[in-house]
């Protein structure tokens, strides 16, 4: 007879490893897009920090409220903390209280590129760099105007680079 606490572990085991198992997938499926920058895994880690290359290329997330670029809003430019790649503006960012940077665009429409996310029994849109296919965040339709959306991207993915004389 099996016991309730060895049926929860159990259950809960499977569910993990479905979680696992369903993030593997939506990677794999990124993984088939060809980027400018590619670099082998030893490489990436070779000039990202443990925490950026847990975010950037395991498609990680960072604790809410720990990045300082969450409440940064002097005058600049973002761009990827793996590939250098410019993809967002401090004019589009705003105060979500979320504890992540939020944008409600990018730079430009090529900046970043999207794909589904289905990890953890969920359904998001994932936001990755189009230069290298770096994970930055996902993106929700419940942002500000003019577009509604909401880019939420991890902090430790992205470098700021201040407007020049300020």
């Amino acid at each position: 007879m099996i016991t309730r606490r060895a049926f929860a572990a159990s259950s809960l085991g499977a569910l993990l490893g479905a979680g696992v198992t369903a993030a593997s997938r939506a990677m794999d499926s990124q993984s088939k897009e060809t980027f400018a920058v590619t670099k082998t895994p030893d490489e990436w880690k070779k000039i990202l920090t443990p925490q950026q290359y847990y975010v950037l290329r395991e498609h990680g997330t960072e604790r809410a409220g720990t990045s300082p670029l969450d409440k940064t809003y002097a005058p600049g430019v973002y761009h990827c903390a793996g590939c250098g790649q410019a993809l967002y503006s401090s004019e589009n960012k705003f105060n979500s209280g979320t504890g992540w940077p939020s944008f409600y665009q990018a730079i430009d429409n090529k900046a970043v590129g999207t794909s589904t996310d289905k990890s953890f029994f969920m359904v998001r849109t994932e936001v990755h760099c189009s230069n290298c296919g770096g994970h930055l965040g996902h993106v929700f339709d419940d942002g500000p105007k003019p577009t509604g959306l909401r880019h939420c991207i991890n902090g430790v993915a992205l470098k700021f680079e201040p407007k020049a004389g300020t």
